[in-house]
Order: structure tokens, then sequence, then C-alpha cells
């Protein structure tokens, strides 16, 4: 945090965000000019927001930034290695705060990552994303998986797991979507995209009636392909390798992409890919 402190938002700099607004420019773009000139993130993820904010309350910003919300996350205090995770402790191998990323270790053992392997496999079909004019889904040639989804707490594997999850996540079950089950093939993979719904799309209004945005993602990996598969996050250049077992968690307090949570799963290269992914929301799912 010392390192941070020496960074001082000046008067000019406040002006120079404002004139980005007026000229019409995305706040990730300013975030991202203001990172490249050697701005810390965090200061400058600050310094963009509150002088947005500050030009809003004077009528002077035609887009604000929405509000931050509450998320789901591990508690990190004290910087620890390993986390209890109601059950089994579960390894810290890696962190970043925006996007707040947590790379986790050993989340789910073996005989876990078999037995929805083998649960899923009879179920799967073509993967569908969320079309935004009328909250349906649909085929989408930017993901090429194939998948299925258990109901929350179908299975005592399902509700086992998502006892652990809500337990290391401080998230209540209730506001979590069933667990999905993703098969990638040999040059299957999913572009980089986010996993918020855009409020400002007309068929978002019966998606978030039903528990409201999603604020947090944990992936879990249950095999290890031979080659690619990663989990990346373009935004950032960070690219977390699927070792079976492991999970990543990130979380996005709000529905915009200055939360720096745009991302994405490589193509896999050689063998093959099964992954478990639980999304939260900020409300109860039903």
């Amino acid at each position: 945090m010392a390192v941070m402190s020496s960074q001082v938002v000046t008067p000019e700099l406040r002006r120079w965000i404002v004139e980005q607004a007026k000229a019409g420019c995305r706040p990730e773009d300013v975030l991202a000019s203001m990172r490249a000139s050697g701005w810390q993130e965090t200061v400058a993820f600050e310094a963009l927001e509150q002088t947005l904010r500050d030009h809003l309350a004077s009528g002077s910003v035609h887009e604000a930034l929405p509000e931050p919300v509450p998320v789901p996350g591990p508690d990190l205090t004290d910087s620890p290695s390993v986390l209890w995770a109601g059950d089994r402790g579960v390894q810290v191998l890696m962190t970043m705060t925006l996007p707040r990323v947590v790379v986790l270790g050993g989340f789910l053992s073996d005989d876990e990552c078999e037995q929805l392997v083998a649960a899923a496999r009879p179920r799967l079909s073509r993967s569908e994303t969320v079309v935004n004019a009328t909250g349906g889904s649909e085929v989408h040639a930017a993901r090429t998986s194939r998948g299925m989804f258990f109901d929350r707490g179908e299975t005592a594997l399902c509700a086992r797991i998502e006892q652990r999850i809500a337990h290391l996540l401080h998230w209540p079950v209730c506001n979590g979507e069933g667990l999905q089950v993703l098969h990638y093939e040999p040059g299957a993979e999913y572009k980089p995209h986010q996993d918020y719904f855009d409020p400002a799309q007309p068929g978002m209004g019966a998606v978030l009636a039903r528990g409201g945005q999603r604020v947090g993602t944990l992936v879990m990996y249950l095999n290890t392909p031979e080659r690619g598969g990663s989990t990346v996050f373009p935004d950032v250049a960070l690219e977390v390798a699927p070792i079976k077992g492991n999970a990543v968690f990130f979380s996005y307090d709000r529905p915009h992409p200055v939360a720096r949570a745009l991302h994405g799963g490589a193509p896999v290269l050689a063998g093959e890919k099964w992954v478990a992914t639980k999304w939260m929301r900020e409300g109860e799912f039903v």
C-alpha cells in the first residue's frame, strides 16, 4: 500500500479524465491509457471512478459507472496459503486484486472430478449463450463446447460441492445457479466474454428477475488437457492452466467492463477438457 500512496491524483489528472469522458471515450479505454502511462491499476481505477461520480453529481457526465455491489469471495486476510472450505483444505495458488481473481489448488478430489464427468456425459448437448434481445439462449459460434446443467442440489455430490463453494466464498447456496459441466474437444473454445448480464438489453429483465445480476464465477477443472484449454483474462494478460482438481474464482462488482472480468476458454490443442462452472447471483436464484 505504501507504493500506491506515492502516486497522487492531481487536479490536472481529474480534468484530463473529465475531458476524455466529454469526448465520448469509454471508461475502460481511459483506464487502459492511464495504466500505459504508468499509473498503478488500483490508483487509476479509484481516480477514474471517483472523478466520474463527482462530475456526474454536477450534471456534466452523461454516462455513470454502475454502483458496486457486494460480491462473494474467500477471506484472504493475512495472505493465507490454505483456506478451509468446510470439509477440506484448499490451497491459495495465486491472487489478483483487479480483477479479483483467486486460483485454488485441490478444490475437488480426483474421485469427485471423475464422478461429475461420468454423471454429466450422457446429458451433454451443444453449449448455448444468452440472447440479449429475448433472454433466451442459442448456439453461437463463439462457444464450441458441449455441456449440461445440474439442478442445484440435484445429487449428493452436487450438494456437497455447492456447500463447499458457499463456505469458501461466503455466499449462500441459494444464491447460486446449478453446476454446469462443459466438455471441450480438440479445437473447442469459448471466446472472451463477460459472465454478467447487460441490463440495458431488452431481454435481460426476465433473466435478472430469477436472482439478480451474476456477481461471481468459479471454474473447476475436472481433468488436465494434454495442451491448451487455459482460462484467459485478456485485459490483464493472465492465463490460468487447467489442472485437474484446481479451480479459478473471479468476481465482478458491477455489470461493466471496468470490473476487468473479461475472460475466455482458450482452444484445446490436444486431448480434451472438462470443467464445472458455478455462477453466483446477487440474490436467491429461482
